[in-house]
């Protein structure tokens, strides 16, 4: 399972949730990219391919530079979070905040400071600058693999409304 969206969107919350209800194997695609001193991890794409050779799995849908179509590929739906940019920014701004002020280590060490915001590839910049790109591209994805059932949810209150009633038919 494959949870497509912007940054801040909610893609690692619900991968997190849906992994604990259904004891799915979660794999979050920043802890196996980022290396120490965010140097990216030359394993990353070899990891990726042997976690999604499996036939049971859930990640967020994101580093397609590096991945092309592979999750797209090999997943059997996609949960896309397609938020307004208003709440994305929200949630992203105020994550950053935290992640800012509490230092705590995110993957292998790294640690997020006010002054990764300047970069063009923070998490507050890329939500900002390819938020409309990045739902062209979705779309275009999902296009491509209509064998992938794709749940298009466009607010957090229908995420959060299609979680309870998933959990309700398990």
């Amino acid at each position: 399972m494959l949870i497509a969206g912007i940054s801040g969107a909610g893609k690692t919350t619900l991968a997190r949730k849906l992994s604990e209800r259904y004891g799915l194997p979660r794999y979050e695609l920043d802890a196996l990219h980022h290396g120490p001193g965010w140097v990216p991890r030359p394993e990353f794409e070899a990891d990726v391919k042997e976690f999604s050779a499996q036939d049971r799995w859930v990640t967020e849908d994101q580093y397609h530079r590096a991945l092309g179509d592979l999750l797209w590929d090999r997943a059997d739906t996609v949960i896309w979070l397609d938020l307004p940019r208003r709440a994305v920014m929200w949630r992203v701004i105020r994550r950053s905040v935290i992640r800012a002020v509490d230092r705590r280590p995110l993957w292998n060490g790294n640690k997020e400071s006010v002054r990764n915001w300047f970069e063009a590839d923070h998490p507050i910049r890329w939500a900002w600058s390819q938020f409309g790109g990045r739902r062209a591209a979705t779309a275009e994805r999902a296009t491509r693999h209509p064998d992938v059932i794709v749940i298009h949810l466009h607010t957090a209150r229908q995420a959060r409304h299609w979680l309870r009633e998933a959990g309700r038919h398990s």
